[in-house]
Protein backbone atom coordinates (compact mmCIF):
# COMPACT_ATOMS: atom_id res chain seq x y z
CA UNK A 1 0.00 0.00 0.00
CA UNK A 2 0.88 3.88 -0.01
CA UNK A 3 1.48 5.32 3.25
CA UNK A 4 3.14 8.50 4.03
CA UNK A 5 5.87 8.02 6.58
CA UNK A 6 7.77 10.21 9.45
CA UNK A 7 11.46 9.29 9.03
CA UNK A 8 12.99 11.82 10.38
CA UNK A 9 12.26 15.11 12.20
CA UNK A 10 13.09 17.24 9.85
CA UNK A 11 9.80 18.92 9.24
CA UNK A 12 8.27 18.43 5.50
CA UNK A 13 11.31 17.57 4.60
CA UNK A 14 11.04 14.01 6.79
CA UNK A 15 7.54 13.50 5.66
CA UNK A 16 7.88 10.53 2.96
CA UNK A 17 5.73 8.73 0.93
CA UNK A 18 5.91 4.96 0.97
CA UNK A 19 4.86 3.29 -2.30
CA UNK A 20 5.65 -0.61 -1.53
CA UNK A 21 4.83 -0.74 2.17
CA UNK A 22 3.52 -3.97 3.18
CA UNK A 23 -0.62 -4.40 3.53
CA UNK A 24 -1.65 -4.75 7.67
CA UNK A 25 -3.29 -7.91 7.91
CA UNK A 26 -5.74 -7.92 11.27
CA UNK A 27 -4.67 -10.13 14.69
CA UNK A 28 -7.43 -10.96 17.07
CA UNK A 29 -9.32 -8.07 17.86
CA UNK A 30 -8.39 -6.30 14.94
CA UNK A 31 -9.83 -4.62 12.28
CA UNK A 32 -8.42 -3.47 8.73
CA UNK A 33 -9.73 0.08 7.61
CA UNK A 34 -9.84 1.58 3.89
CA UNK A 35 -9.24 5.34 4.58
CA UNK A 36 -11.23 7.16 2.30
CA UNK A 37 -10.03 11.03 4.42
CA UNK A 38 -7.67 11.84 7.17
CA UNK A 39 -7.54 15.17 8.96
CA UNK A 40 -4.99 17.51 10.22
CA UNK A 41 -4.71 18.62 13.89
CA UNK A 42 -1.96 21.00 15.52
CA UNK A 43 -0.28 17.98 17.26
CA UNK A 44 0.53 16.56 13.58
CA UNK A 45 2.56 19.57 13.16
CA UNK A 46 4.56 18.49 16.34
CA UNK A 47 5.24 14.89 15.33
CA UNK A 48 7.19 16.26 12.08
CA UNK A 49 9.42 18.67 14.18
CA UNK A 50 9.74 16.17 16.98
CA UNK A 51 8.39 17.97 19.32
CA UNK A 52 7.39 14.41 21.57
CA UNK A 53 9.07 12.61 23.03
CA UNK A 54 6.92 9.38 22.97
CA UNK A 55 7.23 9.56 19.06
CA UNK A 56 8.68 6.20 17.56
CA UNK A 57 9.87 6.76 13.89
CA UNK A 58 9.35 5.65 11.44
CA UNK A 59 5.73 6.25 11.70
CA UNK A 60 2.78 6.63 10.03
CA UNK A 61 1.40 10.63 10.57
CA UNK A 62 -2.25 11.85 11.96
CA UNK A 63 -4.87 10.26 14.37
CA UNK A 64 -7.79 11.36 12.44
CA UNK A 65 -9.61 9.21 9.67
CA UNK A 66 -12.87 7.78 8.16
CA UNK A 67 -13.23 4.87 6.29
CA UNK A 68 -14.38 1.21 5.36
CA UNK A 69 -14.29 -2.28 7.47
CA UNK A 70 -12.27 -4.27 4.56
CA UNK A 71 -11.04 -6.87 7.02
CA UNK A 72 -11.46 -8.06 10.51
CA UNK A 73 -9.97 -10.07 13.21
CA UNK A 74 -10.53 -12.83 15.26
CA UNK A 75 -13.12 -11.78 17.92
CA UNK A 76 -14.00 -8.93 16.35
CA UNK A 77 -17.76 -8.65 17.12
CA UNK A 78 -18.42 -4.85 16.99
CA UNK A 79 -17.82 -4.08 13.47
CA UNK A 80 -18.01 -6.41 9.67
CA UNK A 81 -16.66 -5.35 6.68
CA UNK A 82 -18.13 -2.47 4.64
CA UNK A 83 -19.21 -0.72 8.22
CA UNK A 84 -17.87 2.84 7.87
CA UNK A 85 -15.75 3.81 10.76
CA UNK A 86 -13.69 6.40 12.41
CA UNK A 87 -10.55 5.79 14.27
CA UNK A 88 -9.92 7.00 17.81
CA UNK A 89 -7.35 9.34 18.76
CA UNK A 90 -6.24 6.83 21.83
CA UNK A 91 -5.93 3.25 21.26
CA UNK A 92 -6.74 1.95 25.19
CA UNK A 93 -9.18 5.09 26.35
CA UNK A 94 -12.27 3.36 25.87
CA UNK A 95 -14.23 5.52 29.39
CA UNK A 96 -13.12 6.37 32.97
CA UNK A 97 -10.24 7.98 33.88
CA UNK A 98 -7.48 8.52 30.95
CA UNK A 99 -5.02 5.70 31.59
CA UNK A 100 -1.63 6.57 32.88
CA UNK A 101 -0.03 5.87 29.75
CA UNK A 102 -2.83 7.04 27.09
CA UNK A 103 -0.07 9.61 25.56
CA UNK A 104 2.24 6.66 24.62
CA UNK A 105 -1.11 4.79 22.85
CA UNK A 106 -2.08 7.79 20.59
CA UNK A 107 -2.09 6.99 16.58
CA UNK A 108 0.37 9.02 14.66
CA UNK A 109 2.73 9.08 17.62
CA UNK A 110 3.99 5.86 19.00
CA UNK A 111 1.52 3.55 17.08
CA UNK A 112 1.02 4.50 13.38
CA UNK A 113 -1.23 6.45 12.07
CA UNK A 114 -4.19 6.74 9.20
CA UNK A 115 -2.16 8.78 6.47
CA UNK A 116 -2.26 5.39 4.16
CA UNK A 117 -4.33 3.52 1.99
CA UNK A 118 -5.15 1.38 4.91
CA UNK A 119 -4.72 1.55 8.87
CA UNK A 120 -4.81 -1.46 11.18
CA UNK A 121 -7.01 -0.46 14.20
CA UNK A 122 -8.08 -2.35 17.31
CA UNK A 123 -11.87 -3.15 17.93
CA UNK A 124 -11.45 -0.63 20.66
CA UNK A 125 -10.05 1.93 18.73
CA UNK A 126 -13.11 2.63 16.01
CA UNK A 127 -16.39 3.55 16.23
CA UNK A 128 -19.45 4.37 13.83
CA UNK A 129 -19.68 6.95 11.55
CA UNK A 130 -22.95 9.03 11.39
CA UNK A 131 -24.43 8.23 8.98
CA UNK A 132 -25.15 12.02 7.58
CA UNK A 133 -21.82 12.51 7.22
CA UNK A 134 -19.30 12.05 4.49
CA UNK A 135 -15.93 10.06 4.99
CA UNK A 136 -15.03 13.52 4.80
CA UNK A 137 -16.79 15.47 7.08
CA UNK A 138 -16.14 12.04 9.53
CA UNK A 139 -12.18 12.84 9.37
CA UNK A 140 -12.62 15.58 11.44
CA UNK A 141 -14.23 13.98 14.45
CA UNK A 142 -11.30 12.03 16.28
CA UNK A 143 -9.14 14.22 17.68
CA UNK A 144 -10.64 18.30 17.27
CA UNK A 145 -14.37 17.55 17.58
CA UNK A 146 -13.71 15.12 20.73
CA UNK A 147 -11.65 18.01 22.40
CA UNK A 148 -14.39 20.19 22.25
CA UNK A 149 -17.30 17.71 22.61
CA UNK A 150 -14.81 16.94 26.15
CA UNK A 151 -14.66 20.70 27.15
CA UNK A 152 -18.10 21.72 26.65
CA UNK A 153 -20.28 18.89 27.73
CA UNK A 154 -18.19 16.15 29.28
CA UNK A 155 -15.99 18.23 31.43
CA UNK A 156 -17.48 22.52 31.18
CA UNK A 157 -21.09 21.01 31.77
CA UNK A 158 -22.22 24.28 29.61
CA UNK A 159 -25.38 25.46 30.22
CA UNK A 160 -28.38 27.49 28.77
CA UNK A 161 -27.38 31.42 29.48
CA UNK A 162 -23.63 30.73 30.09
CA UNK A 163 -20.90 32.97 28.44
CA UNK A 164 -18.33 31.16 26.57
CA UNK A 165 -15.16 32.41 24.84
CA UNK A 166 -13.64 30.67 22.44
CA UNK A 167 -9.60 31.09 21.14
CA UNK A 168 -9.18 31.27 17.60
CA UNK A 169 -10.80 29.81 14.45
CA UNK A 170 -8.94 26.27 14.64
CA UNK A 171 -10.61 23.16 14.38
CA UNK A 172 -11.48 22.95 17.92
CA UNK A 173 -12.58 26.56 18.38
CA UNK A 174 -14.90 25.81 15.26
CA UNK A 175 -16.45 22.49 17.45
CA UNK A 176 -16.76 24.44 20.36
CA UNK A 177 -18.75 27.28 18.99
CA UNK A 178 -21.19 24.92 17.52
CA UNK A 179 -21.51 22.51 20.80
CA UNK A 180 -21.69 25.67 22.89
CA UNK A 181 -24.33 26.96 20.53
CA UNK A 182 -26.18 23.93 20.95
CA UNK A 183 -26.21 24.22 24.93
CA UNK A 184 -27.57 27.32 24.38
CA UNK A 185 -24.64 29.49 25.69
CA UNK A 186 -24.05 33.12 24.32
CA UNK A 187 -20.65 32.76 22.64
CA UNK A 188 -17.31 35.14 21.94
CA UNK A 189 -15.40 34.54 19.31
CA UNK A 190 -11.24 35.89 18.81
CA UNK A 191 -10.11 35.97 15.45
CA UNK A 192 -6.92 38.24 13.61
CA UNK A 193 -9.07 38.05 10.70
CA UNK A 194 -12.62 39.60 10.34
CA UNK A 195 -13.17 37.41 7.30
CA UNK A 196 -12.69 34.21 9.55
CA UNK A 197 -14.86 36.00 12.08
CA UNK A 198 -17.76 36.59 9.64
CA UNK A 199 -17.36 32.46 9.42
CA UNK A 200 -17.53 32.24 12.94
CA UNK A 201 -20.89 34.67 13.18
CA UNK A 202 -21.96 32.26 10.53
CA UNK A 203 -21.63 29.11 12.42
CA UNK A 204 -23.88 31.05 15.67
CA UNK A 205 -21.01 33.76 17.16
CA UNK A 206 -22.90 35.89 19.08
CA UNK A 207 -19.80 38.49 19.72
CA UNK A 208 -16.88 38.72 17.60
CA UNK A 209 -13.49 40.34 18.80
CA UNK A 210 -10.64 41.08 16.07
CA UNK A 211 -7.80 41.02 18.66
CA UNK A 212 -5.10 42.30 16.01
CA UNK A 213 -6.98 45.22 16.25
CA UNK A 214 -8.36 45.01 20.04
CA UNK A 215 -5.44 43.66 21.46
CA UNK A 216 -6.75 44.09 24.80
CA UNK A 217 -9.76 41.72 24.03
CA UNK A 218 -10.07 40.61 27.61
CA UNK A 219 -11.11 43.88 28.94
CA UNK A 220 -13.60 43.57 26.11
CA UNK A 221 -14.50 40.81 27.45
CA UNK A 222 -14.84 42.15 30.93
CA UNK A 223 -16.64 45.67 29.42
CA UNK A 224 -18.64 43.55 27.81
CA UNK A 225 -20.20 41.23 30.22
CA UNK A 226 -19.44 43.36 33.48
CA UNK A 227 -17.63 39.92 35.84
CA UNK A 228 -16.44 38.02 32.51
CA UNK A 229 -17.92 34.84 31.00
CA UNK A 230 -18.30 31.23 32.54
CA UNK A 231 -15.96 29.64 30.36
CA UNK A 232 -12.89 30.17 28.52
CA UNK A 233 -11.64 27.44 25.37
CA UNK A 234 -7.81 28.15 25.86
CA UNK A 235 -6.17 27.52 23.17
CA UNK A 236 -3.03 29.97 23.09
CA UNK A 237 -1.19 28.85 25.95
CA UNK A 238 0.75 30.83 28.21
CA UNK A 239 1.44 33.77 25.99
CA UNK A 240 -2.50 33.94 26.23
CA UNK A 241 -3.76 32.74 29.35
CA UNK A 242 -3.06 35.63 31.71
CA UNK A 243 -5.49 37.28 29.58
CA UNK A 244 -7.87 34.03 29.65
CA UNK A 245 -7.63 34.81 33.57
CA UNK A 246 -8.69 37.71 33.29
CA UNK A 247 -11.33 37.80 31.25
CA UNK A 248 -13.07 34.91 33.01
CA UNK A 249 -15.49 35.60 35.88
CA UNK A 250 -14.62 34.79 39.69
CA UNK A 251 -15.05 31.15 40.04
CA UNK A 252 -15.37 30.68 36.16
CA UNK A 253 -13.06 28.08 34.09
CA UNK A 254 -10.32 28.10 31.68
CA UNK A 255 -9.85 24.86 29.73
CA UNK A 256 -5.72 24.69 28.35
CA UNK A 257 -5.92 23.03 25.26
CA UNK A 258 -3.26 23.92 23.03
CA UNK A 259 -0.33 26.29 23.20
CA UNK A 260 -0.53 27.68 19.80
CA UNK A 261 0.74 31.17 20.80
CA UNK A 262 3.97 29.52 22.99
CA UNK A 263 5.34 28.98 26.28
CA UNK A 264 6.08 31.20 28.82
CA UNK A 265 5.85 31.68 31.92
CA UNK A 266 2.20 33.00 34.28
CA UNK A 267 1.58 34.55 37.16
CA UNK A 268 -0.58 32.24 39.08
CA UNK A 269 -1.76 34.41 41.89
CA UNK A 270 -5.39 35.31 39.87
CA UNK A 271 -6.31 32.12 40.00
CA UNK A 272 -6.42 31.64 43.44
CA UNK A 273 -7.70 35.14 44.10
CA UNK A 274 -10.45 34.92 41.42
CA UNK A 275 -11.09 30.98 42.15
CA UNK A 276 -10.88 30.01 38.51
CA UNK A 277 -10.87 26.55 38.08
CA UNK A 278 -7.68 25.77 35.15
CA UNK A 279 -8.55 22.44 33.67
CA UNK A 280 -6.24 20.55 31.16
CA UNK A 281 -8.35 18.84 28.40
CA UNK A 282 -6.40 15.57 26.32
CA UNK A 283 -8.93 14.78 23.58
CA UNK A 284 -11.61 12.03 25.56
CA UNK A 285 -12.27 8.35 25.43
CA UNK A 286 -14.60 6.46 23.13
CA UNK A 287 -17.05 6.46 25.97
CA UNK A 288 -17.35 9.97 25.04
CA UNK A 289 -17.04 10.08 21.79
CA UNK A 290 -19.92 7.96 21.28
CA UNK A 291 -21.95 10.52 23.15
CA UNK A 292 -20.74 13.17 20.74
CA UNK A 293 -21.87 11.49 17.86
CA UNK A 294 -25.02 10.50 19.02
CA UNK A 295 -25.73 14.79 19.48
CA UNK A 296 -24.30 15.24 15.97
CA UNK A 297 -26.29 12.92 14.28
CA UNK A 298 -29.39 14.09 16.23
CA UNK A 299 -28.69 18.01 15.44
CA UNK A 300 -27.66 17.04 11.56
CA UNK A 301 -24.49 19.11 12.59
CA UNK A 302 -21.97 19.25 9.62
CA UNK A 303 -18.15 20.51 10.56
CA UNK A 304 -16.29 23.58 9.31
CA UNK A 305 -14.11 22.04 6.53
CA UNK A 306 -11.69 24.77 5.22
CA UNK A 307 -9.89 22.85 2.23
CA UNK A 308 -9.48 19.20 1.39
CA UNK A 309 -5.85 18.02 -0.47
CA UNK A 310 -5.38 15.13 -2.62
CA UNK A 311 -3.38 12.22 -1.20
CA UNK A 312 -0.17 13.13 -3.13
CA UNK A 313 -0.42 16.45 -2.17
CA UNK A 314 -0.49 15.81 1.90
CA UNK A 315 2.91 18.10 2.33
CA UNK A 316 1.02 21.06 0.69
CA UNK A 317 -2.07 20.57 3.31
CA UNK A 318 0.66 20.57 6.04
CA UNK A 319 1.97 23.83 4.83
CA UNK A 320 -1.54 25.05 4.38
CA UNK A 321 -2.28 24.60 8.31
CA UNK A 322 1.48 26.12 8.84
CA UNK A 323 0.20 29.19 7.48
CA UNK A 324 -2.50 29.79 9.96
CA UNK A 325 -4.74 30.71 7.19
CA UNK A 326 -7.46 28.24 7.15
CA UNK A 327 -10.71 28.52 9.03
CA UNK A 328 -11.77 25.26 10.61
CA UNK A 329 -10.45 21.54 9.32
CA UNK A 330 -8.25 20.68 6.83
CA UNK A 331 -8.90 17.28 5.25
CA UNK A 332 -6.67 14.93 2.95
CA UNK A 333 -8.46 12.70 0.05
CA UNK A 334 -7.86 9.33 -0.14
CA UNK A 335 -10.82 7.92 -2.46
Amino acid sequence: MKAYEVRETTGLDGLVLNTSRPDPRPGQGQIVVRIHAAALNYRDQGVIKGAYDYTKFPVIPLSDGAGEVVAVGGGVTQFKAGDRVTSTFFVNWSGGRMPTDASRNSLGGMVDGVLAEYALLNETGAIRVPEHLSYEEAATLPCAALTAWNTVVETGCVRAGETVAILGTGGVSCFGLVFAKMHGAFVFMTSSSDEKLARGKALGADALINYKMTPDWDQEIRKRTGAGVDHVIEVGGANTLEKSMNAVRPGGSIYLIGALAGVGSINPRMINRKGIRLQGIHVGSRDMFANMNRAIAQHGLKPAIDRVFAFEDAKAAYAHQQSGAHFGKIVINLA
